[in-house]
């Protein structure tokens, strides 16, 4: 829905793979941490800076996605 709705509208649809870490990869440096369980909502990252999972998420999900509208298809998994 989201993909016809956008082409209405001009908008390009990227997807991001689901299984990504966008969570649990550090929005500043883009560490990853081995474990991060669910009910931790705030972490901090071996770089020092202190992430809120949820916006860290999000600015990584939009780096992805800025990522493979410079550079192309190739930054990610295809779609299935």
């Amino acid at each position: 829905m989201v993909e016809y709705k956008a082409g209405w509208y001009g908008r390009t649809v990227i997807a991001v793979d689901r299984f990504y870490p966008s969570s649990k990869t550090g929005s500043v440096c883009g560490v990853v941490v081995a474990e991060l369980p669910l009910h931790v909502r705030e972490w901090e990252c071996a770089c020092g800076a202190v992430h809120d999972r949820d916006v860290s998420a999000a600015k990584n999900v939009l780096a992805v996605g800025l990522a493979v509208s410079a550079c192309g298809e190739g930054v990610r998994p295809p779609r299935c």
